[in-house]
């Protein structure tokens, strides 16, 4: 079978296969989250504001650590993700520490046969629309579950970033969305010494496909901003420069590595 039409098992094998390498990384401080941590980056929190009370929607949300911390700030949250094993492990975290988080286990386009409700927030962030092959299915899910007046809020890698290669030193892939891309994962950003390999399924976009999506939905943008660090050491040849910021050891601040985004339902 053709990789791009079987993209959703190759895609959850491989990331069922990460969750125990997660869950055990110094990347995830799964310490430091149970004492109380939050997961979330400073980005995300300042447009999230005070959410207490809110009604939000997670998309994306692998094992669970940040639909957790959108709980602890009083919000009641549903965390959507394709990979069971992730999912089962966010199911037990929440039961153990945090019951206003509930999940749901499927395919993102499929959430309707799962979900009838509608939220104050959608929330989506980092390395998600990327694993998905038709944003305009995508931005449909995004606009299905906003109530009127909602807001969905966005924080994910550039696409200038998915344009180099691991190393950062050459232009191996096109910005605009092009052919699947299908190639042979080895570790994980999380533990690149971890014993796992898998073939992946991934896309990339430019920001005009992404924003034209929701635009095409009647969401109106808000905010958007282009961020020249990584809140994560998520990549190869990364050095910080500051706590909790990072950048590419050799080009500095001379690419844009991420970009933050705010729409609203009318």
């Amino acid at each position: 079978m053709n990789p791009t039409e079987n993209y959703i098992n190759i895609n959850k094998a491989l990331w069922n296969d990460k969750v125990a390498h997660h869950i055990s990384s110094d990347f995830y401080n799964m310490e430091a989250f149970l004492a109380g941590s939050t997961s979330l980056n400073p980005v995300e929190l300042e447009l999230l504001g005070d959410i207490a009370g809110k009604r939000i929607l997670h998309l994306q949300c692998h094992f669970g650590q940040d639909t957790l911390s959108l709980a602890r700030m009083g919000a009641r949250v549903t965390g959507v993700d394709f990979s069971d094993t992730a999912i089962t492990y966010a199911q037990k975290l929440a039961e153990d520490h945090t019951p206003d988080a509930t999940f749901i286990c499927c395919d993102l386009y499929e959430l309707p046969k799962y979900l009838n409700e509608t939220f104050d927030i959608v929330f989506t962030s980092y390395g998600t629309i990327g694993w998905l092959p038709d944003l305009e299915k995508w931005a449909a899910i995004v606009n299905r579950y906003l109530k009127p007046g909602g807001k969905f809020i966005f924080v994910e890698f550039h696409p200038v970033v998915w344009m180099l290669d691991e190393d950062f030193q050459q232009v191996k892939y096109r910005y605009f969305k092009d052919e699947p891309i299908v190639e042979t994962t080895v570790g994980t950003y999380a533990d690149r010494n971890a014993p796992i390999a898998h073939q992946s399924v991934s896309w990339n976009f430019s920001l005009s496909e992404m924003m034209t999506s929701l635009l095409k939905q009647d969401l109106t943008i808000r905010h958007f901003e282009e961020f020249d660090y990584s809140p994560y050491p998520c990549f190869k040849e990364v050095e910080a420069f500051e706590p909790g910021k990072f950048r590419i050891r050799h080009l500095g601040n001379k690419i844009p590595m991420l970009f933050s985004l705010v729409a609203t339902k009318a």
